[in-house]
């Protein structure tokens, strides 16, 4: 894991689970997944899964690997396990990258979009929902990212960045 190596044993402490992609007995690639509030860095808010829930994050394939379905074999395993473990729906974030395209054949529907942008120690962020979501989900999606009970709100925000982290 690089330089979050230090950060695995307080994850799994925490109770999130590392999924891992093995290949020729080396690390390909990998994937955690939290039933517990986490952090998303990329956009600096705080999901909060409900009961049934879980979230996958920090999915990483190792460079050498990159372009040969290692991530969407991370997504896959960690989708087949929580659904025989019961949990009804898995929610992820991802970024405009190449490997993002593996995210919708993996069973992974839009809710929000968001750009996100740091600067100057200032984070922006703009939120907006899906344009094809279902608006249940798009509603649910709001609602785990919430603060205070409240869900959260579409739109444009500016305020200090907080990276953190876990």
């Amino acid at each position: 894991m690089g330089a979050d190596g230090d950060l695995v044993a307080k994850r799994l402490a925490r109770g999130s689970r590392c999924f891992v992609v093995w290949i020729g007995g080396a690390v390909g690639g990998y994937g955690w997944l939290s039933v517990s509030p986490e952090w998303m860095g990329e956009v600096q808010l705080r999901i909060t899964p409900r009961a049934g829930e879980g979230y996958v994050w920090n999915c990483v394939t190792v460079p050498e690997h990159r372009r040969k379905g290692i991530f969407r074999s991370v997504l896959t395993g960690i989708s087949n396990d929580a659904h025989d473990e019961g949990l009804k729906r898995l929610w992820i974030g991802s970024v405009a990258i190449p490997a993002e395209k593996a995210v919708g054949p993996s069973g992974f529907k839009p809710a929000l979009h968001f750009t996100s942008v740091n600067t100057a120690g200032f984070h922006w962020l703009a939120v907006r929902p899906s344009p094809d979501g279902d608006p249940a989900l798009i509603a649910d999606a709001r609602s785990v990212l919430g603060v205070g009970g409240r869900p959260l709100r579409p739109g444009v925000s500016l305020r200090r960045s907080r990276p953190m982290r876990h």
